[in-house]
């Protein structure tokens, strides 16, 4: 093998691992914004996704999408996910069990109030992710 070769195949080698996170990373940067926001006013499917958050989720991931001592901060999570992934692991839950920690996310494939409007919770999970949205309960258009 030539001196040239050797150098090519081992950034190849280096970049196959981390070859699936940079896709999943591009497609999430790639999809169109599921949520509107107009001078610091949310839509309504977006200020949806906030209150099916508040009853679903909230208790495991914490306020705001921001974590909690057992469950991930989505907001970070959704920086590498994008809206199929989301599904995936809402609807068919997840399992991460290692020798120093165990996460178990439950299906919610069977819960209307959470598959009904998964768009809406990824909307509004998504706004938090990007930096679009801040903390508490965001004000609708049509709000007064």
């Amino acid at each position: 093998m030539g001196k040239t070769l050797l150098p090519a195949m081992m950034s190849l080698v280096l970049l196959v691992p981390a070859g699936p996170l940079i896709l999943a990373a591009a497609r999430a940067a790639d999809e169109p914004k599921p949520y509107q926001i107009q001078n610091g006013l949310v839509d309504q499917a977006t200020y949806n996704g906030y209150r099916r958050y508040g009853e679903s989720c909230l208790r495991c991931h914490g306020p705001d999408g921001a974590g909690s001592s057992y469950a991930p901060n989505l907001t970070e999570s959704l920086k590498h996910l994008d809206h199929d992934q989301f599904a995936e692991v809402v609807i068919n839950g997840r399992q991460n069990v290692t020798t120093s920690n165990t996460n178990v996310m439950p299906a919610f494939g069977t819960t209307e109030d959470v598959v009904n409007y998964l768009d809406d919770i990824y909307g509004y999970l998504k706004a938090r992710s990007d930096g679009a949205l801040g903390r508490g309960r965001p004000k609708r258009v049509g709000d007064d």
